[in-house]
Formats: C-alpha cells, structure tokens, sequence
C-alpha cells in the first residue's frame, strides 16, 4: 500500500536530483576529450538521489558501521555516484572536476576509496549483487540492522553471477538487501531485446524467491513507497523503469550518449535546458 510522502520531502529531493544532474553535466564537460558514461549516469539519477537525500541511513563519518551501504553494480555509471557522495560532503566539489584526469581519484569506474565513502570498486558487471550479499549477511550476524542498496543495469541482468546471487539472497532471507534494477532498455552497444531479451524481469525477480516492485524510476513518490514495502525474510528488488540520458534532450533514449565526449555545442544547449527549466519551477 503506498502512503502520502510530505511535499517538502519530494521538493528536497528533486532540488537534488537538479544538482546531480548538473554535476554530472560539469564533470562530463571536464573530462575534455575523454568521454564519459553519461546516459546510464543520467537514468538513475532520481534513484540515487532518493537513496542518498533521504533514505540511506548516513552521516558525516565514513566509518560509522551502522551506516547503510551502497554498491553501485553498473559501475560505469559512476558520474551519479561521484555527483551523490559530493552533494552530502564526502567528495569535494574542486575534485569533481579531476574526473578521469591523470592522477585523479575519480576514474571512469568507482575504484575503492575510504577517505570518499567509495565503499567498493566495481566494473566488471555482474559483481555487485554478490558483494551486497555478503554485506547484508554480515549485517544481521553482526546485528548492525544495516541495509544494503545495489543499482544494476538491466544489460547486467545477462550475466549468470545476477541470478546465482539473486537465488542466495532469498535463501538467506536478506529482507535489509534492495536490488534497484536500472530499466532503460539499453546496453552498450544496442537496446537489451537486440542482444539479449530479458522479457518480464518482475516474474524472473518474483520466481527467484523476491519481492519485487515495479516503479517509474524517474518518479521519486514511486520509489519512495517501493522502498519502504519491505516483506520480512525477503530481500527487495525495484524494477525501474528509466529513460537513458534523461533530463536532456540530446541525450534522451539516444544510446550515442552511452559513452561519448561532450561537445562545447552539447554542453551550452544542456546549460541552456537547466536554466529554461529553472525558470519553469520558479512560475510553478
């Protein structure tokens, strides 16, 4: 049953989700001639947001162990994650702009780092699920009633380590394990029916022993609720479904933006839709 989310909550997060996506604009922008992740960073920005502005159980110290967990499975997404751990004080904003520089600690996957509240280094798709596991495992031996949080693509969902982890996650019982499925329909190199169909993830989630919620994964009331529907000895799996690249028009369902070099052109007509859109909130 969902249940009412207080406005000033939703207007909090979404003035989040504003800023990470900005940020995600300015660092794609930075990194010059390298190219960035960019469309898959842009489909789970409400997700992340969500999870970082409201949900997660976090403060400002990175080593407190009763803090919840976050793995960021499609690891080459990591433009949002960088954006998210910046927007709550973890990652400086000066050294957003080292993104994929020489020397940086912002590469174009997350690479472990405690000193930044990176947890994990991830990139070889198909890992996260598992690390997650352990994770909420030793979260009820140790009773740190902890949760853990995993994104992963849908494209990732092709990999046979998903479904072997997804099985010991209900046969652990894992209810403090969220799977949040990035559903924008894409992977690297075409749409995921093109190279590998996965059909109705809800039953595949649902037969593997789940419980499992589909949501508008761009619709922050929706993922709230999800969130919060918890089933007890069940681990959580969202189905959301996203639009890649969104909030910009060039880049909307457009898998060029899956990983290229942002133009000067590019950036100035993004600039331009932030603003645009600004000034519409501001009537509304």
């Amino acid at each position: 049953m969902s249940k009412k989310i207080e406005k000033k909550t939703i207007l909090k997060i979404e003035d989040f989700s504003s800023r990470i996506r900005k940020n995600i604009l300015e660092m794609s922008n930075e990194a010059g001639a390298n190219s960035s992740h960019f469309g898959g960073a842009l489909s789970i920005v409400e997700i992340i947001s969500t999870l970082f502005c409201h949900k997660m159980r976090i403060n400002e110290d990175k080593n407190w162990a009763k803090r919840d967990r976050f793995i960021l499975s499609k690891g080459h997404s990591c433009l949002a994650y960088y954006a998210a751990l910046s927007e709550i004080g973890y990652i400086k904003k000066s050294e957003l702009k080292t993104f994929e520089k020489d020397g940086s600690n912002l590469l174009g996957h997350p690479v472990a780092n405690e000193k930044l509240g990176i947890d994990f280094s991830n990139g070889s798709l198909g890992m996260g699920l598992s690390l997650g596991i352990g994770l909420a495992i030793s979260s009820k031996k140790k009773n740190l009633n902890f949760n853990v949080y995993v994104i992963l693509g849908d494209g990732e969902c092709n990999e046979g380590s998903v479904w072997e982890a997804a099985m010991s996650g209900a046969h652990f019982k894992l209810d403090n394990l969220f799977a949040i499925i990035d559903r924008n329909n894409f992977q690297q190199t075409g749409t995921s029916d093109e190279i590998m169909s996965l059909n109705n993830l809800r039953e595949k989630w649902s037969s593997f022993g789940w419980n499992v919620l589909e949501v508008d994964g761009h619709n922050i009331s929706e993922i709230l609720n999800a969130l919060s529907s918890v089933i007890s000895d069940k681990p959580t799996a969202l189905i959301a479904n996203t639009i890649k690249g969104k909030g910009f028009s060039f880049s909307e369902n457009n898998n060029n933006w899956h990983h290229a070099v942002m133009t000067k052109s590019n950036y100035e007509k993004a600039l331009e839709e932030i603003e645009n859109s600004k000034k519409i909130n501001d009537r509304i």
